[in-house]
């Protein structure tokens, strides 16, 4: 018999696999489906900058250039929130309903252009293909699924008040998931009333553009989003922008600060969802096979490039040198390499400077004594790679045990009793996640509510979900996304 065809009424899973995935993983240009040049989108128009510059997207992979990104100036940015202001008028008194089936078109679209969305996610960031497939570009669908279902139910998130929007949204989104970091925010902000301007990370601005072809295809009215790319000072123009009623800002601590210091006294909302360093934590009775695997999931996934990563591991002292024999076992085969090679595990890293901190924070690691465990694949010659490293006899002063190194590292510590797991969990100025690997509810239960993180997950790790809130305390940042919170993020409550 014949293959079945997929066609775009499949569901987003049937789509991800079979011929739909046959990529050449051996070419060294940039694929048709990424133009050579992109510009801004605003106002539903793409639009030359008025600096009339650009710049280079490098590919981790191979250093090679993928494409020409508009460089937006202050007079752009303007531009992008007075056309995003024009248009929260009509799109706010949008009868919600409608704005939920324009959230799930491009939902449907994004499934249907899953392929190169993906590819694309994985040249320009440096992930696996498997991860952009299996996981960014699905998820980021999901969230606009999620939200399409919310548009016209918004009274029932505070029954008995009144929920309005808030108007121009300013986000800006990181490097490491841009994809799904974008559907994060954009599909709550829509679905709410909101209009938005948008600025991805200038490493991987990519998909954040070809997402405004979607937008396009889909008819979204012009000036609903507008997409403005650049670097440090395009992100501040955002951020300081009089007509921006919100700021959502996912990226490091360091400007989560800057950010929340300027808008102080401003008026504008802000929702900051910032760094950390997540504690996953073992004890002598958990299935150790099972939570081997989920400490490599949590700290290797995505190059470790992931802000709630399981980058400390805190295991009892009676089973620490097994659970270190089983790790080490497991990293041997890990496999190191090309990101569009399907049977990677551990990818690119995602520029120069991220690579040279990398380094920088594992050779404190070893000037600090702690012992270095790293696999024995050979890395390519080209692109920005590092092999994945356990450091274990680790003490809580080292800088790999309290610092963000956003990389494939892990740091191994050990504890006696439960409550010096968890006094070492909490002993970092971040608190956005943590694991707990145990065979007992109540101990999951009792030491849930004792950790400072806003996600703690129980017997798995890194775990999304569309309906569920994730966001952080302390330095890790404040408000939630996803979920009935990270829609209320979104409005103001009459």
């Amino acid at each position: 018999m014949p293959a079945k065809k997929a066609t775009s009424r499949q569901p987003a899973r049937e789509l991800l696999f079979g011929n739909l995935w046959e990529y050449d993983p051996a070419p060294e240009s940039a694929p048709a489906f990424i133009d050579a040049k992109y510009n801004l989108f605003i106002n539903g128009k793409w639009t030359t900058p008025k600096s009339r510059k650009h710049f280079d997207s490098i590919s981790p992979r191979n250093e090679e250039k993928l494409s020409e990104i508009a460089h937006a100036g202050l007079s752009d940015v303007d531009a992008a929130y007075q056309a995003a202001s024009k248009a929260f008028t009509s799109w706010s008194k949008l009868p919600p309903a409608d704005r939920g089936k324009y959230l799930f078109r491009i939902a449907r679209l994004l499934q249907d252009r899953a392929r190169e969305f993906a590819v694309a996610e994985t040249l320009d960031g440096g992930k696996p293909i498997k991860e952009s497939r299996d996981f960014d570009v699905p998820m980021a669908a999901a969230h606009f699924f999620y939200h399409a279902g919310w548009a016209d139910k918004l009274p029932y998130l505070a029954p008995g008040r009144r929920v309005e929007p808030l108007g121009v949204v300013g986000q800006v989104i990181p490097w490491n998931f841009p994809l799904l970091m974008l559907a994060w925010k954009i599909a709550p902000a829509l679905a709410a009333g909101n209009t938005v301007v948008l600025k991805p990370a200038e490493t991987t601005s990519i998909t954040a553009l070809k997402f405004a072809s979607i937008l396009q295809e889909a008819d979204l009215p012009p000036g609903v989003v507008n997409i403005v790319t650049g670097a440090r000072e395009t992100g501040a123009a955002v951020v300081t922008h009089p007509l921006a009623a919100k700021i959502a800002f996912t990226g490091s601590t360091a400007v989560g600060k800057w950010i929340q210091h300027t808008l102080a006294g401003s008026g504008k909302k802000l929702t900051l969802e910032l760094g950390g360093k997540a504690a996953n934590i073992i004890f002598d009775d958990a299935p150790l096979d099972q939570a081997v695997e989920g400490i490599i999931n949590g700290i290797f996934f995505n190059q470790g490039h992931v802000c709630c990563a399981g980058s400390r591991l805190l295991v009892q002292e009676s089973i620490a040198e097994t659970v270190l024999a089983k790790l080490k076992v497991r990293l041997k085969s890990l496999r190191t390499g090309d990101p569009m090679d399907k049977n990677t595990d551990v990818g690119a890293i995602n520029s120069k400077p991220q690579l040279d901190k990398i380094r920088a924070l594992v050779q404190s690691g070893i000037d600090d004594g702690a012992e270095i465990h790293q696999a024995p694949w050979s890395l390519p010659n080209k692109g920005f790679y590092f092999a994945p490293t356990l450091f274990s006899g680790v003490t809580m002063s080292q800088r790999i045990a309290q610092e963000e190194i956003f990389g494939p590292v892990l740091s191994i510590l050990t504890f006696r009793t439960p409550e010096e797991a968890v006094e070492k969990a909490n002993n970092t100025p971040y608190g956005l996640s943590a694991g707990i690997w145990t065979d007992k509810g109540s101990r999951i239960l009792k030491m849930a509510t004792e950790l400072k993180a806003g996600v703690v997950w129980a017997n798995t790790y890194n775990k999304f979900d569309p309906t569920s809130p994730f966001g952080g305390f302390k330095e890790s940042g404040f408000g939630r996304e996803g979920g009935k919170q990270g829609l209320l993020d979104y409005t103001t409550l009459a």
